[in-house]
């Protein structure tokens, strides 16, 4: 059996700091530990984590599959951008390594396919395909991928802004792969969630609208703002 049986049908909850956000309180290996472990306790099927340091500590406070990635940089390939990213995240204890596998050049001159093959001689870890559009997953596929995610829909040059989740991306990628399809990229809701497993979603991932309470902060504030505006108008 693969560590994709475990994830079947069930929320990954990606336990990360904002990436923007160098401040954020919740940068740190034992704070990222300890919401993995809640959320695993809540039922969630696997966590996602970001960098070497939160990957050990996560592996060591959790039973359940971690998949891990080393973001580096902000523009760009920058999700485990490099085969030596790969091997470390996979070392550091990542039963699955997440990697950019967008048809943009890689920092280190590499192509997806020379990832894998690098993930595969050097360690036990799967691989897992971060895509933007149906094209990318196919031949990330083709290329070695384990499973593919969507993780970056939204994000790059192919594929437009959205608000919400790309659920025709899931639909179009579970009809052509044979591999899992994990559903990511700003899930929110469990309507949200429900609609990626009817577009065929093997399993679906959440990470600020669980785990960052300046993200959920910041939104309810800004929707607090909102309301007491109108609420105030209106009684004018």
């Amino acid at each position: 059996m693969s560590v994709f049986d475990d994830l079947a049908g069930g929320l990954v909850i990606s336990c990360q700091p904002l990436p923007d956000e160098p401040d954020d309180p919740m940068r740190d290996p034992y704070v990222q530990a300890r919401v993995a472990a809640s959320v695993v306790r809540g039922g969630a099927v696997a966590v996602r984590a970001n960098g070497t340091a939160d990957i050990t500590a996560i592996r060591a406070a959790v039973d359940v599959p971690v998949i891990g990635l080393h973001k580096h940089g902000v523009d760009g390939v920058f999700i485990t951008p490099t085969a030596s990213h790969a091997v470390d995240v996979a070392r550091a204890g990542a039963h699955i390594v997440a990697v950019d596998a967008t048809d943009r050049p890689r920092p280190d001159g590499r192509t997806f396919a020379d990832t894998v093959r690098a993930v595969r001689e050097r360690t036990d870890a799967l691989v897992l395909a971060d895509v933007s559009t149906v094209a990318e997953g196919v031949t990330a596929v083709r290329d070695g991928a384990d499973a593919v995610a969507t993780t970056l829909s939204g994000y790059t040059p192919s594929s437009p802004p959205a608000d919400g989740p790309d659920l025709v991306l899931v639909a179009r990628l579970a009809a052509l792969v044979e591999v899992p399809v994990i559903a990511e990229g700003r899930y929110r809701s469990p309507a949200q969630i429900d609609r990626a497993f009817a577009a065929g979603a093997h399993s679906v991932v959440m990470g600020n609208a669980v785990t960052s309470p300046l993200w959920i902060t910041r939104r309810l504030v800004a929707a607090t703002r909102r309301m007491a505006v109108a609420h105030a108008e209106h009684r004018a």
